[in-house]
């Protein structure tokens, strides 16, 4: 077992108290802090000590994968570690965005290295070769944009909207309330020039604020952090989801979808694959993301889980890259045996977690982290809640 130094990504729309509150740091922090990254993604990779030397996770990894990984990971998923597991702080809405399946990130890498994009250019859609699934478990109430909506549903929210410009773009949708009336109607949106687009923008905003309740809160409330974009509309036409603690989403590839405000534990496929479509200053490429969505419509629910004892929770979505474990020792009573064929992270939220291998022992406080190599059965005491992560 080792103890993780991880590092913060520091982004706009990230809290100034949640993970300095959960590190036990001074708050507010200095900058916004929106993501505490555990894993072995080149990007930010998390940093431990082994041997007396000061190492990142991914050169650890990548000096003895069958070691680290163990032998069936390394040979389904690679010489990789194959999740990422993150603290999520969200003050302020994250963009409407999608992700793409393994054959799409595969393409879309390749052609970009071809292309001569450097991989920090904004421009950027594929930074690496993998899929991003993820799974988001609400630490606190949690807000999310995730999927499209039932079109019926949508059409009798729209039409509350006293806005004439919506009613022209929403056309395609009503004369086909099924898949392809709803990629036209996206299509549309999406390719306005940009004084259409404003004046729509606004026109909905507005129309928005005349009513009470979801989703023109909602609307209403995006248009006054977004100004003018497109993305305030497209909200309209997706789920609103709301997650009590403890309840979580899983987000498939081509799944339309934006994380609005709260804090969470996400564990994802160890990608930064991004395709944006809205709701962000940064780059949008609307050609990409029509490509990428999955035009399915339907009610999002949390997904489901396994009590397998007392304060012990499990999700199992449907990806070999990663399961998720909630414990909450003082519920357990008792001593909790973690998985041990793969490799594992465990993430200490609160309290205090104390993890033994039959070799050593590590105490964690709220906030650390620490990285378990395949094949080493870990028992965890104390008092704490803590998160493992580890694969399917």
């Amino acid at each position: 077992m080792d103890l993780l130094d991880n590092p913060i990504r520091r982004y706009a729309w990230g809290s100034r108290t949640a993970i300095a509150m959960v590190q036990g740091r001074p708050v507010p922090s200095p900058e916004p802090e929106a993501e505490l990254w555990m894993g072995a993604h080149p990007g930010a990779p998390s940093r431990l000590v082994r041997a007396g030397c000061e190492r990142s996770l991914t050169e650890v990894v990548e000096d003895d994968p069958q070691r680290e990984l163990g032998a069936d990971v390394v040979e389904e998923h690679g010489p990789h570690l194959p999740f990422l597991l993150k603290l999520l702080a969200a003050e302020a809405p994250l963009s409407i965005q999608t992700h793409p399946d393994t054959e799409q990130a595969q393409t879309g890498f390749a052609a970009e290295e071809a292309a001569g994009i450097a991989r920090d250019d904004p421009r950027r859609n594929y930074v690496d070769p993998h899929h991003k699934p993820e799974l988001l478990c609400a630490v606190s109430d949690f807000d999310a944009l995730c999927g499209f909506r039932d079109p019926a549903a949508t059409l009798a929210i729209l039409d509350r909207l006293d806005a004439p410009l919506l009613a022209e773009q929403v056309a395609p949708l009503r004369d086909h309330p099924d898949a392809g009336g709803l990629r036209a109607t996206l299509t549309s949106l999406l390719t306005l020039g940009a004084a259409a687009r404003s004046a729509l923008v606004s026109q909905v905003v507005a129309a928005c604020r005349r009513l009470d309740g979801e989703p023109y809160a909602l609307a209403a409330g995006l248009g006054e952090q977004c100004p003018g974009d497109i993305g305030v509309v497209v909200a309209l036409l997706l789920n609103h989801v709301r997650l009590a603690p403890g309840e979580a989403i899983f987000v498939s590839a081509g799944t339309p979808h934006a994380y609005l405000r709260g804090v969470g534990i996400e564990v994802l496929a160890s990608s930064d694959n991004v395709v944006r479509g809205g709701l962000t200053p940064k780059h949008v490429d609307v050609t990409e993301l029509l490509r990428l969505l999955r035009f399915e419509a339907g009610e999002v629910t949390p997904l489901p889980y396994e009590e397998q004892a007392p304060g012990v929770r499990v999700w199992r979505p449907p990806v070999r890259e990663f399961v998720l474990t909630r414990v909450v020792l003082s519920e357990a009573g008792a001593a909790v045996d973690l998985p041990a064929a793969g490799p594992g992270i465990l993430f200490c939220l609160s309290g205090g977690v104390d993890a033994e291998n039959g070799v050593g022992a590590l105490a964690l406080k709220a906030g650390e982290a620490l990285f378990i190599p395949a094949g080493r059965a870990v028992t965890a005491t104390g008092d704490g809640t803590f998160f493992h992560a580890t694969t399917a």
